[in-house]
């Protein structure tokens, strides 16, 4: 879809908006917020079979572009995921509202008092691919937290995400809040994406959402602060001491349930004492499902041994590029490791520090994974499809920051906010 604006221009006008609304939206009240919030779930759940033309327009046009299935899922606009989406506005709209808190106010020597007040970031501009539950999910954030932002969801997705920013805008009216607190990019022109990421006189941060290639291009051209969303090459470490059928279900789900989210396990490390148990097991699942497995030469020995002749194909030599990859897809690569500490240098080396997860009964073992690996979020004895803000109680989630920053691991209300300082006094004079 295209505009009779030029980028600039249409960039331009959609952050003057924007700027104007989050002046408006900084002092909403919470009722407010709570009502657009709620009037955004019902309207999700009343006009669900209103959304699925649009959503079917864009299904049709992955497929016939030659979009891998994975990656024709993240599209689908299913009930499943629309009630997903509505009762992430629910839980936000229960949530305190957390802008305009006071933390830390302390007494100084001079009689003054020093404190912190939590305040909306403004604007933020969202860039983000395929799924078009992200523009609900990025849009009520931006509601609770008192923000105004504009999207700029990706061309396979537009007619679902205009769609749904549609009732977003609606549900923003009748709760009297400003319509452009929440704007929909209307252009696919990438050029759009070239001005948004450089206005910083209406944009205070950009959160992008997408490939190596989106975030690359950003990180070149930024004028405006970034909150970056990276791979996610996550890991699920088997070790020795692990309970067998918790290991096994765990596995299962953390790289199964799904394989389009980034938070799906990529690769497998196993403990060499319990892999001659485990592997069998989990890899015969695998095998069920068509996942290829790329192995190192000791898991590749014990699945050979283990999984009949017509399911051999699917095991296959890992390379150095297995370790690093995020597949988003029915592939994992597995190796043996000799212990806990071979496991966690395996994943700082390897990991783009997202998500990881140990399986394990020793306690030791569990605090060692804790403190020292170096991911956004770690887990003890649960699947690394658990990392969403859904899941994580934030109600939804703009992305999941792999930075080190305040907004690190799902960024909910909280990463979109700061804390500016506030002082009282009664009349003090510095001396």
């Amino acid at each position: 879809m295209t505009t009779n604006t030029s980028p600039k221009d249409l960039m331009q006008a959609m952050g003057q908006r924007a700027r104007a609304a989050s002046g408006l939206m900084a002092k909403a009240s919470p009722a407010a917020k709570a009502k657009a919030l709620k009037t955004l779930a019902a309207l999700l759940r009343q006009q669900t079979p209103a959304l699925q033309p649009a959503n079917e327009q864009d299904l049709a046009a992955a497929r016939a572009a030659g979009l891998a299935e994975p990656m024709v899922d993240r599209l689908k606009l299913s009930a499943a995921v629309l009630e997903t989406c509505a009762e992430g506005c629910e839980q936000l709209a229960a949530m305190p509202d957390i802008i305009g808190d006071i933390v830390g106010m302390q007494q100084q020597p001079s009689g003054i008092r020093v404190g912190q007040m939590r305040v909306p970031i403004g604007v933020f501009g969202m860039i983000y691919e395929s799924r078009p539950n992200v523009t609900i999910e990025a849009a009520s954030l931006s509601i609770k937290s008192g923000n105004a932002c504009i999207l700029r969801g990706g061309s396979e997705a537009i007619h679902s995400n205009q769609a749904l920013a549609q009732l977003v805008q609606q549900a923003l009216l009748e709760a009297g809040l400003p319509a452009d607190a929440v704007q929909l990019v209307p252009s696919t022109d990438r050029a759009c994406v070239g001005e948004l990421i450089a206005m910083p006189a209406f944009v205070d941060v950009i959160i992008p959402r997408g490939g190596k290639g989106l975030i690359e291009r950003i990180s070149l051209e930024d004028k405006v602060p970034v909150i970056k969303h990276l791979d996610g090459n996550c890991h699920t470490i088997v070790e020795e001491s692990a309970d067998l059928a918790m290991a096994v279900r765990v596995t299962d789900n953390a790289k199964t349930q799904k394989y389009s989210p980034c938070n799906a396990t990529e690769s497998l490390l196993v403990h060499s004492a319990i892999a001659p148990a485990f592997l069998p097991q989990i890899g015969r699942i695998f095998a069920t499902k068509g996942v290829e497995m790329r192995c190192d030469a000791g898991s590749k020995a014990i699945l050979q041994a283990a999984l009949p002749a017509d399911k051999q194909a699917l095991l296959q030599d890992a390379s150095e590029a297995d370790w690093s990859a995020e597949y988003l897809a029915p592939i994992i690569s597995i190796k043996l490791v000799d212990g806990v500490e071979a496991a966690i240098a395996h994943i700082n080396r390897y990991s783009s520090g997202h998500t990881e997860a140990i399986l394990t009964n020793n306690h030791a073992h569990a605090q060692q994974f804790l403190r020292e690996v170096d991911s956004a979020s770690v887990m003890v004895n649960a699947s690394t499809r658990f990392a969403d803000g859904f899941e994580y109680g934030l109600g939804a989630e703009i992305g999941i920051s792999t930075d080190k920053f305040h907004a690190r691991g799902p960024v909910g209300i909280a990463g979109l906010t700061s804390l500016k300082y506030i002082v009282l006094g009664a009349g003090e004079i510095r001396q």
